[in-house]
């Protein structure tokens, strides 16, 4: 085991760390999102273990840093970047984005209301989403309740209403 931690546990921690960087900016800036955001959590969730195992390895050395006061600082920082970032979902407060505020509009609204959007009448509009699988599209209901009854989610809506073009 000593050998496997010398080997991987570092160069493990250093890639998994790239791609998670490397995907947050991207995330960050709205590149690609739908790309990077599953790569994103699932490959951070999986950089736990070389994490772990670095720690393990680099305990002694590890243990060194507490006894400094940059430990503490960048510990409290960090907790207190995070409490600011969270505290409007941890108060009820609004913490949806202007983007995610405006696909729930959208997918909120009847094809009717959608269609003009996309330089379409409502009956054509109604055609293409049965075509991309909406089977229970129809005049009235929301995008949501379509996709609902269709045996999909707010994010199948969205996912499409991104691919279609005016």
């Amino acid at each position: 085991m000593p050998t496997f931690l010398s080997r991987y546990a570092t160069p493990f921690t250093t890639g998994l760390f790239l791609v998670s960087l490397i995907s947050g900016i991207a995330l960050f800036f709205h590149f690609s999102t739908s790309a990077f955001r599953e790569m994103h959590e699932w490959l951070s969730m999986v950089l736990i273990l070389p994490f772990i195992l670095h720690i393990w390895k680099n305990w002694r050395p590890f243990l060194t840093y507490f006894k400094r006061p940059p430990m503490a600082i960048a510990l409290g920082l960090s907790l207190a970047a995070g409490i600011v970032m969270a505290w409007p979902a941890l108060t009820g407060e609004s913490s949806v984005s202007p983007q995610v505020a405006m696909i729930e509009l959208v997918t909120n609204g009847t094809p009717a209301q959608v269609a003009p959007l996309y330089g379409q009448t409502e009956e054509a509009f109604i055609a293409i989403l049965k075509e991309k699988g909406f089977t229970a599209a129809e005049t009235g209901k929301s995008l949501v309740d379509i996709a609902t009854a269709s045996g999909k989610g707010e994010r199948d809506v969205a996912m499409t209403l991104t691919m279609l073009k005016q």
